[in-house]
């Protein structure tokens, strides 16, 4: 396993994060507990989770997982959506954050969270609020670190410019959805996260299943894929253009000898501004398969190959201010 430093900061995280959005759901405890303990053996450190995820059961089997080894994970997990019918219940309010930061911490049975992260952007509450709560829990020593998710590119550089103009804490990273079939951060966030050295850590990299082989043209009867809403659902994942990139992933995988999922994964760690892909597992099975994408490189030219099938059409204004960079 190899480890990168997360954004502007000196923490190290595993070139692999692990996903717990199935954990007490479609993963039992027993079996999420395992992956965990796996992961860590393997010399991942980095784990993601959520407050709403399986309401709150999530957080408590993480909790659990690393009881004994606390101190050799770095813990994420966020904060923003609802947790109660409550009026106050959801948001980045000052009290929505303190309420649900505490309720998080006694879940994951420890005094401190090493990433918290707002899930999205809250457009009732100004960004200064919202920061400032993130500060003093930064001060306080519950949250080491902040990182925001699902934000478009001048939600994040707003919030960048607004912590530095009060000397408040910054966000090291974002969490946005990327993979080979959902590029849409190439636009423009990736390049500012390349700018202000913020860490990218994407959700979704196999693209809900997508990547993973198990699917063809054929709608599916079972699987995440069937989904009626959703950005994994198979309405939003089933057009041609993503078909062609699973037909290459696919002829790689073979010529490889990798499974689509290590082949789809590989090409993100070997990404320019990539920091750590977040993956899911349901099964071991899926977990074991998933691992498989470190200890080995991508051919450079196999990489492009992936690159350019994938690549989002060139579009304004990339492709007038591409026309006008300097080489120097």
């Amino acid at each position: 396993m190899k480890y990168k430093l997360l954004g502007r900061s000196g923490l190290a995280v595993s070139e692999l994060c692990l996903g717990t959005m199935t954990f007490g759901n479609t993963t039992s405890e027993s079996e999420s507990i395992e992956m965990i303990e796996r992961f860590v053996e393997q010399g991942g450190n980095f784990l993601d989770t959520a407050n709403v995820y399986v309401g709150g059961k999530s957080e408590e089997i993480v909790g659990k997982a690393m009881k004994n080894k606390r101190s050799d994970i770095v813990l994420a997990t966020k904060v923003r959506m609802s947790t109660s019918d409550d009026i106050n219940g959801s948001g980045l309010s000052r009290k929505h954050i303190m309420d649900s930061v505490e309720a998080s911490l006694k879940r994951l049975q420890t005094d401190y969270i090493d990433l918290y992260q707002v899930h999205t952007w809250d457009a009732a509450t100004p960004i200064e609020e919202t920061l400032r709560a993130l500060d003093d829990l930064v001060s306080s020593g519950k949250v080491r670190y902040i990182g925001c998710s699902n934000f478009y590119s001048w939600q994040l550089m707003k919030s960048l410019a607004c912590s530095e103009m009060n000397r408040y804490v910054k966000f090291i990273s974002i969490q946005p959805q990327y993979s080979l079939v959902s590029r849409q951060m190439d636009r423009e966030m990736l390049s500012l996260c390349k700018e202000e050295n913020i860490g990218f850590i994407p959700w979704a990299p196999l693209g809900g299943g997508f990547l993973t082989g198990r699917y063809n043209r054929s709608e599916p009867t079972e699987g995440r894929l069937t989904a009626k809403a959703g950005e994994s659902s198979w309405g939003l994942r089933a057009n041609e253009r993503n078909f062609q990139v699973l037909d290459a992933v696919q002829s790689v995988a073979e010529q490889l000898g990798k499974t689509p999922a290590q082949v789809a994964l590989r090409w993100l760690n070997q990404l320019e501004g990539m920091t750590s892909p977040i993956f899911g597992a349901r099964t071991l099975e899926q977990f074991n398969d998933n691992m498989g994408a470190i200890g080995w490189e991508m051919p450079q030219e196999v990489w492009n190959q992936l690159n350019e099938v994938s690549a989002l059409e060139a579009d304004y204004p990339n492709r007038f201010i591409d026309k006008f960079k300097r080489n120097i």
